[in-house]
């Protein structure tokens, strides 16, 4: 079930029905979200939710039996086959087929033939395992490390892992943010319903106009067949690809994070106007953040850090961004997708962390060079074959300025590209201001925004980030 669908546009509204009833009464409350969580995730393919039902009990009976004991070495066991356990359903129906078929491909090129096409399997990639099982594996490593307090309610800790708004696409939530919540009765008030109400059709709108627009009227036909294209065609369809993901993700963020706040919860944001930083060290700060800072705090420090001699640091940074990449896709373009953001914030390590009281033409330089920094690292996430990522340089690398795109998708770009770089607190405050106007208006300009949406593409494409 998409966000973007009829089918959630009768499934929330529902579960809020249902929901009003019952969420000051705590078992029946956390018995209702756990019960759609799971129907929602079933709505896709009922079979794999015993995937998250076989991690949510694996860990939380580990962690049950970790609480138990103050012994050190049984502690780590018990996480240590959490990791192995999560980390191994992960790799089997993600990462098998990709490691058996390039093992195979260099074998071949050695001159040795082996039948390992036996070792491939034929599963689909569950929706969302990437996001459920870092999720969950936060739980016990934070445990081990004594961080968190061990949860004993089952369903409380099962809703943690299968909470619906962000299972599928993350953000990436925390026991130790989630779980308290889970404890109090919810926050559920004016304020919070019509901000989480707004958060909701914004992120739709990302998602339906700019996203998908993009990716209709240009995106997708250029990338298909770039040696047919002009240079300057393939760099706006490239801008457009940049705008497309941005667009597509932080619009799921943000209705994740409405659809939370409307039941009186809070999300982590994930995305906070990523292009306008001035350097990739800061891009990580802004773009994903709910990853980014997973990956610093469950990999990058156990790695050592920044606390080691520059030679470590580097490789802490490679590895670490080079399975952050391999975390997106079993391919070899998210590996060199992560190996480059690798490469640049080991070119940025030693750059000044602020740059207080610089000039303003300074600034926009900095963020001139680490937007189209970012966006070449985009054409590698977006373009799957070796063969395709040379036309499209050599396309680029042509300098040929003829223009085969329409009015329409230019128009679509410059609306991506002015409100992502418009002023936050220019939006923030209009928000504001629309949530403050009486109830019949936003009542009015909702259902238009759903006739629009509708209109345009409601039931369309599923949000990127679903495929990881």
């Amino acid at each position: 079930m998409n966000f973007n669908s009829v089918e959630f546009l009768v499934f929330f509204p529902t579960v809020l029905l249902l929901y009003a009833l019952v969420f000051r009464h705590e078992r029946r409350r956390d018995l209702l979200l756990l019960a759609a969580s799971y129907f929602f995730y079933m709505s896709w393919n009922w079979r794999y939710a015993g995937l998250i039902l076989f991690s949510t009990t694996v860990d939380y009976f580990l962690g049950r039996k970790m609480s138990e004991t103050e012994v050190q070495a049984r502690r780590k066991r018990l996480m240590i086959v959490s990791i192995t356990l999560n980390l191994g359903l992960l790799g089997f129906f993600k990462y098998n087929n990709f490691f058996v078929d390039s093992t195979g491909g260099l074998l071949t090129a050695l001159g040795v033939n082996l039948p390992l096409d036996t070792l491939r399997h034929s599963f689909l990639l569950p929706v969302g395992i990437s996001f459920y099982t870092f999720q969950s594996l936060s739980y016990t490593i934070d445990l081990y490390r004594k961080h968190i307090d061990v949860e004993h309610s089952f369903i409380k800790f099962a809703l943690f892992v299968s909470f619906f708004p962000q299972l599928v696409a993350g953000p990436i939530v925390r026991a130790a943010d989630f779980l308290p919540q889970l404890r109090t009765t919810p926050n559920v008030d004016r304020e919070r319903v019509l901000s989480g109400m707004a958060l909701i059709f914004r992120g739709l709108f990302k998602k339906v106009v700019f996203a998908d627009l993009l990716a209709g009227l240009g995106v997708d036909t250029v990338f298909a067949s770039p040696s047919d294209y002009s240079s300057l065609t393939l760099l706006l369809a490239l801008y457009g690809y940049s705008f497309q993901i941005y667009n597509d993700f932080s619009g799921y963020s943000d209705v994740a994070i409405g659809a939370a706040r409307i039941m009186g919860f809070d999300l982590p944001d994930n995305f906070r106007r990523p292009y306008h930083s001035q350097n990739v060290r800061e891009f990580w700060t802004r773009w994903h953040i709910s990853l980014s800072s997973w990956l610093r705090d469950y990999l990058y420090i156990p790695l050592g850090g920044s606390r080691a001699s520059a030679g470590r640091v580097r490789f802490n940074l490679a590895a670490t961004m080079v399975l952050g990449g391999l975390w997106h896709g079993a391919a070899w373009n998210f590996v060199l997708w992560g190996a480059w953001h690798g490469f640049l914030l080991m070119l940025v390590r030693s750059a000044p962390k602020s740059y207080d009281g610089a000039s303003p033409w300074a600034v926009f330089g900095r963020q001139f060079l680490c937007f189209h920094l970012v966006v070449v690292s985009w054409l590698l996430f977006r373009v799957h074959s070796i063969p395709l990522l040379t036309e499209f340089l050599g396309g680029l690398g042509a300098m040929t300025l003829s223009l085969e795109l329409t009015w329409p998708y230019l128009l679509i770009l410059a609306g991506a590209a002015g409100t992502h770089f418009t002023k936050k607190q220019w939006i923030d405050s209009a928000i504001a201001t629309f949530t403050r106007t009486p109830i019949v208006i936003q009542a009015v300009v909702y259902a238009g925004l759903i006739c629009l949406l509708a209109g345009l593409s409601f039931g369309g494409p599923a949000f990127i980030y679903f495929q990881f």
